[in-house]
């Protein structure tokens, strides 16, 4: 329903979140504050689903958007994915539904991915490692990377540092060493015919991104999590060259606004040519809109 020539970019990254004060039982507003103080997010309470889709119709940019399961691991409830999709469909003209099934699950997540693709649409589905509480090459997330690859839908991994628990006591519990990009290489060579997109300029494994995205024909890269003044000098290179048809606009809104993340990105040096790749011609092939 996306008309690809009225856009002007497309977000890969933003979340759906709940409003604030809903979540008195089990700590999850506390964790938004955390976060919206480390990201400095010019709001109060989190944007609601309608109105995500009324920014960013105003702004003339679709945005992929997801909800993230992670209850095994932090007692947090999770948005349901079917009222996130059913949200979303109310605005397809602007946002594409993307689902987060908690990998612990097992075989009942397994049921539900094939479920959400089959009867919401559901194109992809994200995975944050450090906030599951798992490496992604683990074999027991295999069965749900094999029911998204059958059904042919995308799998997006956080990568790298994250804001998600910084600054507050232990971490919130979460442990960075999951989300190291190169566990990515095990599953773009066990699943070599499903779409994996890498979230985030890899702090402080870079390297090892650029490696796997370069390696393997099925991975990609977003650039969302980041405002682009702070991109590494080889993340910046690797965009303009061998990287330049794997490499996703994405904002991590809420928390960072595409008006924000763009107005930075024109200051970087990104050659001309390939910018209009970046935010908006790969997404659209990745997507299936063109």
């Amino acid at each position: 329903m996306i008309d690809i020539d009225k856009i002007r970019a497309i977000d890969i990254h933003t979340h759906a979140e709940e409003p604030c004060g809903m979540h008195a039982d089990d700590g999850y507003d506390e964790l938004q504050a955390a976060m919206a103080k480390y990201f400095k997010a010019p709001w109060t309470h989190p944007p609601t689903i309608p109105e995500t889709a009324a920014y960013f119709r105003e702004q003339q940019i679709a945005a992929v958007i997801f909800p993230v399961d992670a209850e095994r691991e932090t007692g947090y409830r999770r948005y349901k994915n079917e009222e996130v999709a059913e949200l979303v469909a109310d605005h397809n003209d602007i946002l594409i539904p993307f689902a987060s099934i908690d990998p612990w699950k097992g075989k009942m997540g397994v049921r539900e991915a094939r479920r959400l693709i089959r009867d919401f649409g559901i194109k992809g589905f994200k995975f944050h490692p450090t906030l599951q509480g798992f490496y992604p090459n683990d074999t027991m997330a295999y069965p749900l990377y094999e029911a998204i690859a059958e059904e042919g839908a995308i799998g997006l991994f956080h990568t790298g540092q994250t804001g998600v628990g910084s600054g507050m006591r232990g971490g919130n519990n979460m442990r960075l060493k999951y989300s190291n990009p190169l566990y990515l290489d095990d599953v773009a060579v066990d699943f070599p015919d499903m779409k994996i997109i890498m979230a985030h300029p890899s702090f402080p494994w870079q390297e090892e991104a650029l490696a796997v995205a370069q390696h393997k024909p099925n991975v990609y890269i977003d650039l969302s999590g980041w405002s682009p003044k702070y991109f590494p000098d080889i993340l910046v290179r690797y965009c303009n060259s061998i990287l330049k048809k794997k490499v996703l606009f994405g904002s991590d809104w809420p928390m960072i606004t595409p008006d924000r993340w763009l107005a930075d990105f024109e200051n970087i040096a990104i050659k001309d040519e390939v910018r209009p790749d970046i935010l908006k011609h790969n997404a659209a092939r990745l997507l299936g809109l063109v």
